[in-house]
């Protein structure tokens, strides 16, 4: 009976989820109505719930979750900054006269956006309000623009420091220990968030280097789709062009380079480098559009988001608890280890699961609510490297951020995109950048290395 309760209140989840009800409220309340209905049917004692205050102090002094605010802070004061103009300004002058050029420039600004923010909400919105009218003034096609905006920022979800990175890297370290006390090792390995940031980033890069190429594709047999812009007399051009390129990249580059590199090169932990990540957001904000009237609305976005964020975490942590509690760990262990492939079943059951969940939950809410259950079991089967699997999970939740019909980042984009832009605009414009994304699967699939050979060369693990 157990375990058929544990079904029965994921079922009951998701249903609520459709419905719209929120989601912190929706996993604690149910939780707690299940937990309820599981003492009463006498397959779980209400006292298990008594380790709910200790799990929740663990996450509010959890040091690597210090990094969230901050990171999102340093996001959202980029969000209002006049960086993003900046930056698609000077990359459109570069590339424009290129059939596909202005695409082009979208998507490397979208790369260094991504890099900074590294919250796919704020992406969008800026690169939706900036980019996307600017393309379509020059002629491009509504499915092909809406698409390239979507896709491209989407990119906050898999390059460092993206927020969801930390959180995955967060909860993949207590799973991988889990795994191995199971396996009976009390000295058990740790894999960070550095691990998972430096396991991304040859991923995040193929995925950059595929998207230019379906451009190319596109200005070589559909030129009418991406033109080339028609150069401006009375912009700057040569030297002086370059000078301004290097004027604007540098700001963006350098502050990436404080943030990762310190990451990457264990000079600092990730909360370290997120308030370094912080300070020179302030700095740059400053010198691009003041400060004052700034401060204060993104301290008052950053609460909003970090609350949304760890309140989620808390339904999670209850949900856990109760779904533990029914045993319904027990039997997704014993559903996993018993498909058909064995190691490769389980994991590719794992990942159409966490695939077809990205129609429903939120990125934040598989992290929290599914990773914790079913990454100990798959890391206690031989041959499965937490940085592969933390890469493909990434990889798979960015995937969900997009796909029609409920990806966020499509509502993201409806929300800001000018009234011409269709709903079926942007779904048939994302359609092939998800195909895209699936390829990278395929090929993370296929060759681990492209996520496990950075982090070894930098660490020997």
């Amino acid at each position: 009976m157990g375990e058929t309760l544990a079904v029965a209140m994921v079922v009951a989840v998701c249903a609520l989820l459709l419905v719209g009800y929120p989601v912190a409220l929706t996993l604690a309340g149910v939780s707690l109505g299940f937990a309820v209905a599981g003492a009463a049917g006498r397959v779980m004692q209400l006292s298990l719930l008594g380790a709910l205050p200790a799990r929740i102090f663990g996450v509010m002094t959890n040091d690597v979750l210090l990094a969230i605010p901050l990171f999102i802070f340093m996001g959202v004061m980029l969000e209002r900054s006049r960086i993003a103009e900046e930056l698609l300004e000077t990359m459109g002058r570069l590339f424009g006269t290129l059939p596909g050029g202005l695409g082009f420039s979208v998507i490397i600004v979208g790369v260094l956006l991504a890099a900074a923010k590294g919250v796919v909400g704020a992406t969008t919105v800026t690169m939706g309000l900036i980019v996307l009218p600017t393309m379509l003034r020059h002629g491009y096609d509504k499915a092909l623009a809406a698409g390239t905006v979507a896709a491209t920022a989407t990119l906050a979800q898999i390059f460092p420091p993206a927020t969801v990175l930390v959180l995955l890297g967060d909860q993949l370290s207590n799973s991988y220990q889990a795994a191995q006390l199971a396996q009976g090792n009390f000295a058990p390995q740790t894999v960070s968030v550095a691990d998972l940031f430096a396991g991304a980033i040859i991923p995040g890069l193929v995925l950059v280097l595929l998207y230019m190429l379906y451009l190319i594709a596109i200005a070589i047999f559909f030129p009418k789709k991406s033109p080339a812009i028609a150069p401006d007399p009375a912009a700057p051009c040569g030297f002086a062009l370059m000078r301004r390129l290097v004027a604007v990249l540098i700001a963006p580059i350098a502050l990436i380079l404080a943030v990762l590199g310190s990451i990457l090169g264990g000079v600092a932990t990730p909360t370290e480098a997120a308030s370094v990540g912080a300070v020179g957001a302030i700095l740059l904000a400053t010198r691009s559009a003041g400060l004052a009237g700034l401060l204060i609305p993104v301290a008052v976005r950053t609460t909003q988001i970090t609350s949304m964020i760890f309140l989620i975490l808390i339904g999670a942590t209850l949900f856990s608890l109760v779904f533990r509690g029914l045993g319904g760990d027990v039997m997704v262990e014993r559903t996993l280890t018993n498909l058909p492939g064995g190691v490769a079943g389980a994991t590719l059951a794992v990942m159409a699961a966490l695939f077809v969940l990205g129609f429903v939950m939120d990125a934040f809410e598989i992290i929290f609510v599914v990773v914790p259950i079913v990454a100990p079991v798959l890391l206690q089967m031989p041959g499965v490297n937490p940085v592969w699997l933390g890469v493909m999970m990434a990889v798979n939740l960015q995937t969900s951020y997009m796909h029609p019909p409920l990806g966020p980042t499509l509502f993201y984009l409806r929300g800001v995109a000018p009234p011409e832009v269709t709903t079926r605009h942007i779904y048939l414009g994302i359609i092939p950048f998800v195909l895209i994304q699936l390829a990278m699967l395929v090929a993370l699939w296929f060759l681990p290395g492209l996520a496990t050979w950075l982090p070894h060369k930098l660490y020997g693990s």
